[in-house]
């Protein structure tokens, strides 16, 4: 599975991983350093997994607009 967009909202550390096959995920709160390591990192799918999906607490992800 493939990452396609990365949101992050610095003020409540709130992350929301949008993935190819349309799933979200959020997770908060979680560091902006880990999040700043996720986007770097080479495979970003592999570094959610290793260090954010079992070490975060997961939230429920914030609807869009459906304008």
């Amino acid at each position: 599975m493939k990452v396609e967009r990365v949101s992050f909202d610095p003020s409540n550390r709130y992350l929301e991983i949008h993935w190819r096959n349309k799933r979200v995920v959020a997770y908060c709160p979680v560091p902006e350093e880990i999040v700043r390591r996720l986007c770097n990192a080479p495979n970003p799918a592999t570094y959610f997994e290793d260090r954010i999906a079992e070490e975060y607490p997961k939230v429920e992800p914030k609807k869009e607009p459906t304008d």
